[in-house]
């Protein structure tokens, strides 16, 4: 058997498509990613329902979720259905290991998400750090004006 049709039997057993990335990412849905943007094994990318949009040259490290569906509520009987919203994360955007990305986040360029943050439902400025703990707004603003000469 030749690497080829290993690699097509390997997805269609693990439920998962080809993609440029990783065989282990798993993409669901159709989301629109740039290019140059990677995205680590043991990722999950989930677009069924909603919009994604991720930038170009975006880093997005291994075991990373970005996720546009939202069960909690259905699965704890508050709901019916699940609640689906758009994720739209912009160019040059880093999201460290095990991060979560949630329905309804808008990420600026130029951001960092810190591994193990989770982002749901908040707008994000450009050039910002987020912690686990906290939101650095525009943290890496001044270093990159200065870095590119801009003002």
């Amino acid at each position: 058997m030749d690497q080829t049709h290993f690699k097509e039997l390997f997805l269609n057993l693990i439920n998962n498509i080809d993609n440029p990335f990783h065989p282990l990412v798993w993409i669901n849905g159709l989301p629109e990613i740039g290019s140059g943007t990677y995205i680590g094994g043991f990722s999950e990318i989930n677009a069924k329902g909603a919009k994604l949009l991720i930038g170009d040259n975006c880093d997005i490290a291994s075991f990373v979720a970005i996720n546009v569906a939202d069960s909690h509520r259905r699965c704890i009987g508050l709901e019916s259905d699940n609640e689906y919203r758009d994720i739209f994360i912009g160019n040059n955007v880093f999201i460290g290991s095990h991060a979560v990305v949630l329905g309804g986040a808008i990420i600026g360029h130029n951001s960092v998400i810190a591994s193990g943050a989770i982002v749901r439902n908040i707008k994000i400025p450009p050039f910002s750090l987020v912690l686990p703990d906290c939101i650095k707004p525009e943290y890496y603003r001044k270093e990159f004006e200065a870095k590119h000469g801009v003002s």
